[in-house]
């Protein structure tokens, strides 16, 4: 792979503590297991099981939690150059409860956590600019100093022309308030050359039905390149200056949810990474995103998000089982 297919991923990595029986609340729950997270993370960890090249920058504790994780990313094969550890603050905890639909409900402990201490000055600018693709979610806009080095990163990232790719990943509890999530996550909405965005966050960024085709139209931007709705198990939806339309998802045992966003948009990046025309050749992207609702579906079989990624051999089983239907 040359550095040039390299995928960036910025933000936040922490541990996710899931319920050791779903359907109960985390009162209700009497054992947790301790499961790697953070979006940005997530999806970093699916573009290498897919065999494409990925790093990642963030900051973790200098602690138990912060080690592990940074370890966790080293054996997936994940480029961990950019990550930094904090002297003083802890890295960030959530917990998880699973309901019986496999959905699931966060209750954070970050007050301030590692992730959000990010500094500008400890950015590895170099690694951003060789990047050919720049993704980012919208957690590490919450709070300075790590939103005014998640905009130097995308300003270095555009300035070298690599492709900017935003996963907005909404986790309410985290902002002031649901307007401000709105504002913030639409304050960097006009930056993105690829947005990728569920049904769900769609009703709450417009506040309208998400079904509806102007309302999708209404998060559309001149500088985009590529809208995706995710529709949960029903696939996903696409806009491109050309073309739009929908790719059927795969019927699969949910059992739980988390990490089936991440894994389908590392599988989209490791297409577009590949062949970046992707995005102008209709078939071809249909192709990439059957491909990433497969993978996307996958994740959703088994607990926790990193472990249940797919590889390239699982993905195409299922599709090509679903074919012989």
């Amino acid at each position: 792979m040359t550095t040039k297919s390299l995928i960036v991923c910025f933000g936040e990595m922490l541990i996710d503590f899931v319920p050791d029986t779903a359907g109960v609340s985390l009162a209700e729950s009497h054992g947790f297991l301790k499961a790697p997270g953070g979006a940005p993370a997530n999806v970093a960890c699916a573009i290498t099981k897919l065999g494409g090249s990925s790093a990642f920058i963030g900051k973790v504790g200098e602690d138990e939690f912060g080690r592990m994780l940074v370890n966790i990313l080293k054996k997936n094969g994940v480029n961990s150059k950019g990550v930094r550890f904090d002297q003083q603050a802890r890295t960030a905890l959530a917990f998880v409860t699973l309901k019986h639909n496999g959905e699931r409900e966060f209750m954070f402990y970050r007050n301030p956590s590692a992730d959000m201490l990010l500094k500008e000055s400890e950015l590895d600018i170099k690694m951003i600019k060789q990047a050919s693709i720049f993704l980012y979610g919208s957690i590490s806009l919450i709070s300075d100093p790590c939103r005014s080095a998640h905009m130097a990163a995308m300003k270095a990232a555009k300035e070298a022309g690599v492709l900017l790719s935003y996963d907005p990943n909404v986790r309410l509890p985290l902002w002031p308030s649901a307007q401000a999530a709105r504002d913030g996550i639409k304050s960097i909405w006009n930056q993105a050359d690829f947005i990728k965005v569920s049904d769900d966050e769609v009703e709450f960024l417009t506040q309208k039905d998400p079904q509806k085709e102007d309302v999708v139209m209404s998060l559309w931007h001149d500088q985009l390149k590529l809208l995706v709705i995710t529709d949960g198990g029903k696939g996903c939806r696409y806009f491109t200056k050309s073309f739009k339309g929908k790719v059927d998802g795969f019927s699969v045992k949910t059992i739980d949810t988390t990490g089936a966003g991440d894994a389908f948009v590392g599988a989209l990046l490791v297409s577009i990474a590949k062949n970046p025309s992707i995005m102008q050749d209709e078939a071809k992207l249909k192709e990439a995103l059957t491909f990433a609702n497969a993978c996307g579906a996958i994740a959703t079989t088994q607990k926790g998000a990193i472990p249940a990624l797919p590889t390239m051999s699982d993905a195409q089983a299922l599709i090509a089982q679903s074919k012989a239907k």
